[in-house]
């Protein structure tokens, strides 16, 4: 029966010597019975001294418990074996069982499975890193990182300019020693290499190139000198090389290499590698999208938001600060202007919603706006019952905050210093004014407006305070003061207490100030500031 088995099997008895060897050990022993029967096993088998084997071995019959571990026969056999070592009353019983279909199976499998949590991976890396806004070139780091050491020891990652020109922005090796040969190595490499070198003709041709050898194709053209040195350091074997392409174009490259004692890259290896680049690129080819639309909308925002007035008794400051998350451009808007009696008006407003569609709203409620001001004998409440009737009257089908406040002065109130500040909010933040003793008070009612686009007939209050030369009046919008982090209230609360602090700076240092203190990281929503100092005058 034991001759009949597929698996080697051997008996030892208590001095260590064969007792037994079946067919099958003799093939795995690579001795003939004749030999082995009778001998001791550390004599015929000296390499076994010292190794796992006699480790198990001896420990198995010592313990009278059995010993179960894998190892591998080099050539000719080249196989995994599962060993067996159980005691017995006469000895030690040893089988070898052939695991090396299955090893590789495992193998397989773990493969697999790092090659699809690697593809997820490089996708959600780069995606998270350009919604950061860390740029392309943080991004492609964290790529180079994922993509080492299932696809390759070591890896590059290049870029293509707007020029045309290529960079490597990226770089790492398993070998946490040698990240910084890597790293140099890329610094230098672009500069040195021939024209026909794979990365270059991958980016011409946008097809995967494989390199089976690395040194003759490379490292043999290299000039003399750092960049030669470096590379041999690395000593690469074998290379795949895929361009970074999407919707036709070609971002960049991806360069993966193996050292030697490592197999060169196999179809699967490939094919993960390509739906790698494919990810990134699309991730990095979307964000590009987005910014030249962003960019587009921001522009088609800002030229609707012109420049203030400059009157001769105050300063007026204004400041815009876009949203730098997901549907960035939105309805906040500013303004201030002259009326032709010379009253200054100063308004701000948001309407609801963040997208393209609330900013060509904005556009058009700020386009009223004005033109319903800029007349001599209205107030700030007759301006937004006025601009509430023309939202219904021309069917837009909008809502907006809008606080509106005008500065006026007659000739008493200019010989004692004084100015009338009037004011009128449809349902917008309060504004706040710095008075010149340090207070900090908010226009306020105690019930406040409905905002624009509900109801056309609803009474608009209004509502003046007369303030000393000297006095600044800001108007923001709830980007400054409220926020996933920020609750309204709170955020007013610390607006008031930057006010106080950095009251006495000049006043477009203050704008800038109060947004930095407030909002120190990455804006959540649009900001619109526009601010007033009165000067003392005569």
């Amino acid at each position: 029966m034991l001759e009949s088995m597929n698996a080697a099997f051997f008996a030892l008895d208590r001095q260590w010597r064969f007792s037994y060897v079946n067919g099958e050990a003799e093939r795995v022993l690579g001795r003939s019975r004749g030999e082995l029967l009778g001998g001791d096993i550390w004599q015929l088998f000296p390499a076994a001294v010292g190794s796992d084997f006699e480790a198990h071995y001896r420990g198995a019959a010592a313990t009278g418990r059995e010993r179960v571990f894998e190892a591998y026969y080099p050539a000719p056999l080249d196989a995994w074996y599962e060993v067996r070592a159980w005691p017995a009353p006469d000895g030690l019983s040893v089988y070898f069982l052939d695991v090396t279909e299955r090893r590789a199976a495992e193998e397989r499998a773990r493969a697999s499975a790092a090659r699809l949590a690697l593809i997820a991976e490089a996708g959600a890396v780069t995606g998270e890193t350009l919604g950061s806004g860390a740029g392309e070139d943080a991004a492609l780091q964290r790529l180079a990182e994922a993509v080492v050491p299932v696809l390759g020891d070591w890896v590059i990652v290049s870029l293509a300019g707007a020029d045309g020109r290529m960079r490597d922005v990226g770089s790492w090796h398993t070998d946490p020693a040698r990240r910084g040969a890597v790293a140099r190595y890329a610094a230098l490499r672009l500069a040195s290499i021939p024209p026909d070198a794979p990365v270059l003709r991958a980016l011409a041709s946008g097809r995967t190139l494989t390199v089976p050898d690395v040194g003759a194709t490379i490292g043999r053209n290299l000039p003399p000198g750092e960049v030669s040195d470096v590379f041999w350091t690395l000593d690469p074997r074998t290379a795949v090389t895929l361009p970074l392409a999407a919707r036709g174009r070609t971002l960049g490259a991806l360069s993966i290499y193996r050292s030697a004692g490592r197999l060169a890259a196999d179809e699967d290896d490939i094919a993960t590698a390509q739906e790698v680049a494919a990810r990134v690129a699309l991730a990095l080819d979307n964000a590009r999208l987005y910014e030249q639309q962003r960019g587009l909308a921001e522009g088609l925002q800002r030229s609707l938001l012109s420049a203030p007035p400059a009157p001769d008794s105050a300063e007026i400051v204004v400041r815009y600060r876009p949203a730098v998350e997901v549907a960035q451009v939105g309805g906040d808007w500013y303004d201030a202007f002259v009326q032709p009696s010379g009253t200054t008006m100063l308004m701000i407003g948001d309407v609801v919603g963040h997208d393209t569609e609330a900013a060509a709203a904005m556009g058009q409620l700020r386009g009223l706006l004005r033109g319903i001001a800029y007349r001599d004998g209205v107030g700030p409440a007759q301006v937004l019952s006025d601009l509430d009737a023309a939202v219904q009257g021309l069917g837009m089908r909008t809502m907006a905050t809008a606080a509106v406040a005008q500065v006026e002065q007659d000739p008493e109130q200019r010989d004692a210093g004084l100015t009338t500040l009037r004011w009128s909010n449809a349902g917008h933040p309060p504004p706040l004014v710095l008075h010149t003793d340090g207070r900090v008070q908010a226009l306020e009612t105690e019930r406040p407006d409905l905002l624009l686009g509900v109801d056309p007939d609803t009474p608009r209050s209004e509502s003046v305070l007369t303030v000393r030369r000297g006095t600044t009046l800001l108007l923001y919008t709830d980007g400054l003061v409220e926020g996933r982090d920020l609750p309204l209230d709170e955020g007013i609360g610390r607006l008031r207490a930057a006010l106080a602090d950095l009251g006495d700076q000049p006043l477009d240092r203050l704008c800038d100030a109060v947004i930095e203190r407030l909002r120190p990281e990455r804006l959540q929503d649009d900001i619109a500031l526009v601010a007033i100092r009165l000067h003392p005058q005569g």
